[in-house]
Order: structure tokens, then sequence, then C-alpha cells
């Protein structure tokens, strides 16, 4: 086959336990757009591009990363220009983050949301 049916990602499902606090959360830390708040889910904006996040509420004990070898590995990956004010910014707002690494000229770190989710900023 030579060309994809898939044009893009148009989003991806975080699960939450508390939708308006994570809603409000990512709205309110992560700077990005809240377009929509029902008591079934909270669909969030990443900047101008189609890509959404859609936050849906559970009780279950699930996470949108998953496991390597008993080790937490994100499936999310952010950019940013700015990685250390960005750090900064998210240990002022009392965010689990952990250390700035830099590999062969790739500087990144991981950071959590309130339900526990990991994600990584790059740049």
């Amino acid at each position: 086959m030579s060309k994809s049916f898939i044009e893009q990602v148009h989003y991806i499902r975080i699960p939450v336990k508390d939708l308006e606090r994570s809603a409000q959360w990512y709205r309110d830390v992560l700077g990005l757009q809240l377009v929509n708040l029902t008591e079934e889910l909270a669909v969030i904006k990443v900047n101008e591009g189609p890509f959404l996040l859609i936050l849906i509420p559970t009780e279950d004990e699930t996470f949108a990363h998953f496991t390597i070898n008993h080790e937490q590995e994100f499936s999310i990956g952010f950019t940013s220009p700015e990685l250390s004010k960005f750090h900064q910014h998210l240990m002022g707002n009392r965010v689990k983050v952990d250390d700035i690494k830099e590999e062969n000229g790739h500087a990144f770190f991981h950071f959590y949301d309130p339900d526990g989710n990991k994600f990584q900023a790059h740049w």
C-alpha cells in the first residue's frame, strides 16, 4: 500500500479520577485550551493544531502510560522550546517532575498530572 488512509492523529484519551480538577490543571498549569467540559469528558486543545487530549473520568486504577520491566514509561511526549522554564513552572506549581536529563544532545524530563499519568517534555 503506497498511501495511508490515515491523515493524522486527532486525539488521545487520558484517564482521570476527577474530571473537573484535571481539566482545570491541564488548562491552568499546562496552559492548554479547555474546549469543552461535560460529565463524560473534557476536550483539551493543544495550541493551534488539530491535536486534542480527551480526559475521560474513571474509578479504575489505570494510566495513560505503560510499564516495561515494572518501570513506568510515558506514552505522550510534548515539545517545549523553553524546557528549563517549563520545568521551573511545573515545580512552582507543585507538579511531580523529574530532573532534566540530556542524552546525545536531546534534553528532556518526565512529569505527572494529578492522576499520576506520566508524560515527557523534550527539546
